[in-house]
């Protein structure tokens, strides 16, 4: 193996060690090596340079890891970047209350649409993949649909051969030509449902956030079972486009930088 090769992989090694100890809420070191297939010696001797550079903590009277500081300190780095401030997630909270569904607020940041922001309860619980940073099969979940929708030809198809189509229920779009025409719906309405193709049992509908240029900033979306939603509910996407103006007019009047990321 070369020498990149192997630092490659060190690389790979040590970030699923810090996600899996992230993940679990902290691990012991059989329990990372069991899990990421690796030698003992080795899991830890990786934990060890990520102690050293406050990324994990190892507690030695319990004889497992779990995070240390530098991970809060890059996420609150990050939230200053996307401009995530407590009125713009207080935002997001007025929207799970008023609708009774889980809100949730995503970013564009680069090629992508990710998750900053949950609001959800106990009486209806955000869709369990959807943490911090999601952004995966953008064909079948609603805010993903918003995304695609406002691509051109050439970045649509980018996106879609990096994540490619596949069923993950039995109501995913996965032929191409199907989804071009329901992202065309998409774009004249303005609003973004999905039934059921994303997780079985739960239905998701999202509005986009622009800048006052008609870029994509980002957009708004609520989430709830599917007995709720069996089809388009336009109450909600009035709230939806309610709350995605408010959010639009928040970047604009108080974090315009944002506006330009």
């Amino acid at each position: 193996m070369s020498t990149t090769s192997a630092g490659a992989r060190t690389v790979e090694r040590t970030f699923a060690l810090l996600e899996l100890v992230a993940d679990r809420g902290g691990a012991t070191a059989r329990e990372l090596a069991d899990e990421l297939g690796l030698p003992l010696s080795t899991v830890y001797r990786l934990a060890a340079d990520l102690v050293a550079r406050d990324y994990l903590l190892h507690l030695r009277h319990e004889g497992r890891f779990e995070l240390g500081f530098k991970p809060h300190r890059l996420g609150l780095a990050l939230h200053r970047q996307i401009g995530l401030s407590a009125q713009v997630r207080q935002r997001i909270v007025d929207l799970h209350r008023a609708t009774g569904c889980a809100a949730y607020l995503a970013i564009r940041r680069g090629a992508t649409l990710a998750l900053v922001f949950v609001a959800d309860s106990p009486e209806c619980p955000r869709l369990e993949p959807m943490t911090f940073g999601f952004h995966q099969a953008p064909h079948a979940t609603a805010f993903g649909k918003i995304l695609l929708a406002d691509l051109d030809d050439t970045e649509r198809q980018v996106e879609l051969a990096r994540h490619g189509l596949p069923a993950l229920t039995p109501r995913t779009i996965t032929d191409a030509g199907v989804l071009e025409a329901h992202l065309a719906r998409v774009t004249r309405r303005g609003v973004a449902w999905e039934f059921e193709e994303f997780l079985p049992g739960s239905s998701c509908a999202a509005v986009a956030v622009r800048r006052p240029d008609g870029g994509l900033l980002g957009c708004v979306a609520v989430s709830a079972g599917a007995a709720r939603f069996d089809g388009p509910d336009l109450r909600i996407e009035h709230r939806l486009r309610v709350a995605a103006g408010d959010v639009a007019a928040y970047f604009r009047r108080v974090d315009p930088d944002v506006l330009t990321h």
